[in-house]
């Protein structure tokens, strides 16, 4: 048997294998080019996404999928099967038969991969120190790479499309416009946004509902960016944007405090200091709305640390289930008043994310490099196949500091339009 038949047996996939001893098997226009026995190696080491990641990103092994640039959502989900981590003892001695004794070669996995770092070894994970070098690796990429990817929004979490035909840019808008409505944000209250990225809440807020915002990241590229653009839009005095943990905000009494794609970061057993922190922050009837992606729930599996995501994308990342959020932010005091379900919304976003890197993809090779490329192509893609099959699901939820039975609602909710 032929190294490509052993292949493509082993991985179970839709794709056609052409391999280095110039075999092939399968068919249709999703192509892998395997080209070295390193390939094996890597495919054999780490079954599963993993290892043809790595191979992927060191370029032992190539896709093609019909086009003149491959199209990562489909060659995801033509991998979707791939099967060869599920192999039986039996399985796997056939294929290694043919693969020879090379298969079981340890090779080094590609220099992105923070498990080859080691720069977080050392550290427990979700202490200050290591959650900023963890945010500092996924989000002190470069803000030209981010502006290509995200657009002018700059904003990178889940839009909220209002009609069919909705861009992104207008999503966006949606999005940061239906939290300020959530937390019924006036002229004159404060509010405290944490992980706030490059910005985008912080001046909407201060622009369209006439508040004082105060926004915090753990990103330094992200602040400065902030900074600069806050300055711009000459909202300086009641828009600011520091790079600070969210655990040592000192001030208090902010009338509201959006959180919004900040909870993947902070780790499950960090949920209950994190709600009654934020709960310190606000006055009593303030709100609170916290916007992050889940797990559908609190028994499926969380984000595998010898995964693709763990090792090159989210180093310590994790996700609750919505009832855990929930469940911490009635601990911290706090009343929960309303939740809603976003995903559909969160994969047309990660669509048009790939969009966008298609379309500035020279660029973005020449700013960050091909296996940075890869490693965010592969990302958004698959993240848009996890919400559309509801693997992972991004929930909002409102929550108030009620006081005496006062929670400052209306009887029903006033942010529909």
């Amino acid at each position: 048997m032929a190294v490509a038949q052993a292949l493509y047996d082993a991985l179970g996939a839709d794709v056609r294998i052409t391999a280095y001893d110039g075999s092939s098997a399968g068919r249709g226009e999703v192509a892998l080019d395997v080209r070295s026995r390193r390939a094996v190696a890597h495919l054999v080491s780490a079954p599963g996404e993993l290892g043809m990641a790595r191979a992927y990103l060191s370029g032992e092994i190539e896709a093609s999928t019909g086009g003149e640039r491959v199209d990562h959502y489909r060659l995801l989900r033509a991998l979707a099967k791939d099967r060869i981590a599920a192999l039986t003892p039996a399985d796997r001695l056939r294929v290694l038969r043919v693969l020879g004794p090379q298969a079981l070669t340890r090779v080094e996995p590609p220099a992105l991969e923070v498990g080859a770092k080691r720069y977080l070894s050392g550290l427990r994970a979700h202490l200050p120190g290591r959650d900023a070098m963890a945010i500092a690796h996924h989000y002190d990429v470069s803000n030209r790479f981010y502006a290509w990817v995200l657009g002018p929004s700059m904003a990178y979490t889940c839009a909220v499309y209002p009609h069919e035909g909705a861009t992104l840019e207008q999503a966006q808008h949606e999005k940061f416009d239906l939290v300020c409505r959530k937390l019924d944000l006036r002229p004159g209250q404060r509010l405290l946004d944490v992980g706030c990225g490059w910005g985008g809440m912080v001046r909407h807020a201060v622009e369209h509902y006439g508040v004082t915002a105060l926004g915090v990241t753990l990103s330094r590229q992200q602040a400065e960016w902030a900074q600069k653009q806050i300055a711009e839009d000459g909202l300086t005095g009641r828009a600011e944007v520091r790079h600070l943990d969210y655990r040592w905000v000192a001030e208090t009494g902010f009338d509201a405090v959006s959180s919004i794609g900040l909870t993947e970061h902070i780790g499950v057993k960090q949920i209950p200091a994190y709600a009654a922190r934020l709960a310190s922050r606000l006055k009593p009837g303030g709100r609170l709305l916290n916007h992050c992606i889940t797990r559908p729930d609190d028994t499926s599996p969380p984000i595998s640390r010898r995964g693709f995501i763990s090792r090159y994308v989210f180093p310590d990342g994790e996700l609750p289930g919505v009832g855990r959020i929930v469940r911490d932010l009635q601990a911290a005091g706090l009343e929960v008043r309303h939740e809603e379900n976003l995903r559909e919304h969160y994969a047309r976003t990660c669509a048009a994310w790939c969009a966008n890197l298609d379309a500035h993809w020279d660029d973005a090779v020449a700013e960050v490099g091909l296996p940075t490329a890869r490693v965010w192509a592969l990302y958004l893609a698959g993240s848009r196949i996890g919400f559309e099959d509801n693997g992972i699901q991004l929930h909002q939820v409102l929550a108030t500091r009620t006081v005496d039975g006062d929670s400052g609602m209306p009887l029903r909710p006033t942010w529909g339009a």
